[in-house]
């Protein structure tokens, strides 16, 4: 009689009820977790869109009402010959629409970009109707050269001053500021820590120049510049450049506009994000520079805080919603390093500076 084998053992674990129970409900939960945290996201964003929304109907009731206030005292100029009055009543309405402009540049990190668009332009308006008023409540006397000398000129010597190009598309502002113009192949430094306070400064048609500034000034008006280097302290309100091409600049600002620029470099420190129009093979860093008591000027200037906008530029002329080609971010390895800078003094092209 043969022997009954026992029946072959497997080496599998028999199933367990318990454990399958106990997988399926860790997946249950995973997913109620999973359900709970898109849930949040989805209240997160809402919140967030909110906000943006309550931050941009405050800001275009701020805006609108203070344009209105500008528009009022455009319109209702003191009828007066007295020019001191009229001055003050200018300055008073220059002054309400660097504020305009300043809320513009604080408010532009939310703000969708046909506001700001938009923004910007009422704002362009309201300076030129300011102009406009300038001419007509205190025109300017005929430009004429007047000539030192007793003696009369020689009718057949054809070495007369040169008449300058003509300027008329030159804002007024930028043509009336103090400023350094029309230098060729110089450094020139000015320092403004000794002056109770800079409205609007000018650097205007200057050819493989490098220009240093130290110290705050209220606003910064860059025009025509070739080959030249600009470093520059901080700058409470806002910077304008155009036309410039093949330059290095280092600007602090509270709002930066370009306009025309290629082949430019641009290290910033700025609130609002930088804006070019126009512009081509332009590139972007951090601001790097350095002067003795600087600290205390980006303080004053309120950017003591780095917002890392230097790198996150608009385009307004660039619709697509691919990043436009006309910038990029400086390489690490080709950027300047930190820049230090000194008062050199009066150098004798600082003494020919204009209006200071």
């Amino acid at each position: 009689m043969e022997e009954e084998l026992p029946p072959p053992q497997s080496d599998l674990p028999s199933p367990n009820p318990a454990s399958s129970i106990d997988a399926t409900l860790q997946k249950k939960h995973q997913a109620m977790l999973d359900r709970l945290s898109n849930r949040h996201q989805s209240r997160q964003k809402t919140a967030t869109t909110s906000t943006t929304i309550d931050s941009t109907a405050s800001f275009l009731s701020t805006f609108t009402e203070s344009k209105r206030s500008i528009e009022s005292q455009l319109n209702n100029s003191p009828n007066t010959p007295d020019p001191t009055l009229l001055k003050s009543h200018l300055a008073n309405i220059s002054s309400s629409i660097s504020s305009l402009e300043k809320l513009v540049a604080e408010s532009s990190y939310f703000l969708p970009s046909y506001e700001l668009r938009s923004s910007l332009k009422c704002i362009e308006n309201l300076k030129q109707s300011l102009e406009n008023l300038n001419s007509q409540l205190l025109p300017k006397k005929k430009f004429s050269f007047k000539n030192k000398s007793t003696s009369k000129p020689n009718p057949g010597n054809s070495n007369t001053n040169p008449i300058p190009p003509n300027p008329s598309h030159i804002p007024q502002s930028i043509r009336d500021s103090p400023g350094i113009r029309n230098k060729e192949n110089q450094i020139l430094s000015k320092n403004f820590k000794n002056f109770k306070e800079i409205g609007e400064f000018t650097l205007s048609d200057l050819d493989s120049c490098e220009v240093r500034l130290i110290g705050c000034i209220n606003a910064l008006f860059v025009n025509r510049l070739r080959n030249c280097r600009v470093y520059t302290g901080p700058v409470i309100g806002s910077i304008l450049l155009e036309e410039v091409e093949n330059c290095v600049f280092v600007l602090a600002s509270h709002q930066i506009r370009i306009h025309n620029a290629k082949s430019c470099d641009f290290y910033l420190r700025v609130r609002s994000r930088p804006i070019i129009e126009d512009c081509g093979g332009v590139r972007f860093a951090p601001y790097c520079l350095r002067y003795v008591g600087i600290e205390e000027d980006l303080t004053k200037a309120g950017l003591e805080e780095e917002k890392e906008n230097w790198g996150n530029v608009d385009d307004f002329k660039w619709l697509r919603a691919v990043k436009s080609p006309n910038w990029s971010v400086l390489e690490e390895s080709e950027r300047i390093g930190c820049l230090e800078i000194e008062d050199s003094g009066s150098t004798e092209a600082e003494m020919e500076i204009e209006g200071v």
